[in-house]
């Protein structure tokens, strides 16, 4: 069940989440596996197997496996510091100082009471600022972590000259402390910089989204003002003609009121197609767009079936909002790597199945989302929309819409009452979206 639960958690993910996530776990594994390949190794032949030698060695262990830990606690808010989100508290560095200049000082001991050989020091030392550094080559330019590290390796070699530790073996400490330090600056350092551009490109991708609702907000505002204004204005005028001619007295007053409830009914019709987009949506031209679209993302998309073509206006029409709401659903919740789009018609019904190998987040369909929006069009048809999971990491999208009741209902027949009814479901719709 937990591994269940965690593929589910890593196929829920984003890509941007999944490599914040790898990245950060590889990270916080690097310490541990240092700690744990050149801080034990030299218990089996290079720590002297006295009493004294074996609990500085295993205090110097300790104090490695706790610097682990801090280092692994470090990790998030260094990385949210590189990447500008948050700052870093420096009292956070207190403690892994310490712990540093307490190993530093752990490792003299050793050498000092000769309780370890050449090899051993070596490797203990290279080892012992790892998991501070990993923490601080995020926190600092790349300038000051240089020095620090130069200072680090003078306060090393001093140390253990102090303690007693001449000749190559003082001599090989100093490249092998200089070398831990940039080890950590060329593998960690670049890893955060590939991670923060590539957020700042996911949100430039978001950006993007909310300029294009912005834009799409301001063609309608400026859609309904050129059709309002337009005709309110011609409404007033022949309001105020009506009421002059019905003051004189004047038949002609009549003719006037009636041009301007038909200029009233044709403005309330205007509003409804400006509403539901204003224009009717070609299912061929969206299904050659969705799939030019998914593609140019890195998307395998295959249409197949029919064509579209002789099918009624309305059928094509809210098939077409289908396959667009279905490409944008794929590409916004989804991770795929293929998508398939099927359209078949049969003497009385036409089915369009849109299926893609995404995570499961694109089956949500909560309140508020497209979806709702696509039944309330395909309602008005009869028609009717499923999304579910279809198995096999699969998740399949259908619509379905009788041809026989399509064709057999008269959009002129809808009562004005009707026409406002529905333009008000739709700016609803619209709205939720």
């Amino acid at each position: 069940m937990r591994v269940r639960s965690w593929r589910r958690g890593w196929q829920e993910r984003g890509k941007m989440e999944r490599i914040d996530l790898y990245s950060r776990f590889t990270i916080s594994s690097i310490p541990w596996l240092f700690a744990l390949s050149w801080q034990l190794a030299p218990f089996k032949e290079d720590i002297r197997h006295e009493p004294l030698p074996l609990a500085l060695g295993a205090a110097l262990l300790l104090v490695s496996l706790t610097q682990c830990l801090l280092s692994n606690r470090n990790v998030r808010p260094s990385y949210e510091h590189y990447l500008g989100v948050s700052e870093f508290p420096r009292r956070r560095m207190v403690a892994p100082l310490v712990l540093l200049v307490l190993g530093v000082g752990l490792l003299a001991a050793l050498a000092a009471v000769d309780g370890i050989n050449s090899p051993g020091l070596l490797l203990m030392t290279l080892n012992a600022p790892m998991a501070f550094v990993i923490t601080r080559v995020l926190l600092v330019p790349v300038r000051t972590f240089l020095f620090e590290s130069l200072l680090l390796v003078a306060v090393t070699t001093g140390t253990l000259a102090a303690a007693g530790v001449r000749g190559g073996p003082l001599a090989g400490i100093v490249p092998t402390t200089l070398f831990g330090c940039v080890l950590v600056l060329i593998s960690v350092r670049p890893s955060a910089w590939s991670l923060s551009v590539m957020w700042q490109a996911e949100g430039a991708r978001d950006i993007q989204a909310r300029l294009a609702v912005a834009e799409e907000r301001l063609r309608f505002g400026r859609d309904l003002h050129d059709v309002m204004g337009r005709n309110l204005a011609v409404i007033a005028l022949k309001s105020e003609l009506a009421v002059e001619l019905a003051q004189r007295g004047r038949p002609e007053a009549v003719d006037q009121m009636v041009e301007v409830q038909r200029i009233a009914r044709a403005s309330q019709q205007e509003v409804r197609d400006v509403v539901r987009g204003y224009r009717e949506v070609d299912l061929s031209t969206e299904l050659a767009g969705a799939q030019g679209v998914l593609r140019a993302a890195g998307i395998d998309c295959a249409v197949t079936g029919d064509d579209g073509g002789g099918m009624p206006a309305p059928v094509q029409s809210a098939l077409g909002w289908v396959v667009r709401e279905a490409a944008t659903n794929v590409l916004r919740h989804g991770d795929p790597r293929r998508c398939t789009i099927r359209l078949g018609v049969s003497a009385d019904a036409v089915v369009l199945d849109v299926e893609n190998d995404g995570a499961p987040a694109a089956a949500t369909g909560k309140a508020g989302s497209g979806l709702a929006g696509l039944r309330e069009r395909l309602g008005a048809i009869d028609g009717s929309l499923d999304a579910a999971p279809a198995g096999d990491g699969l998740f399949r999208l259908t619509a379905r819409i009788p041809l026989a009741r399509t064709e057999s209902r008269a959009p002129a027949g809808r009562t004005s009452g009707d026409m406002a009814r529905t333009a008000a479901r739709a700016a609803l719709v619209e709205e939720r979206r």
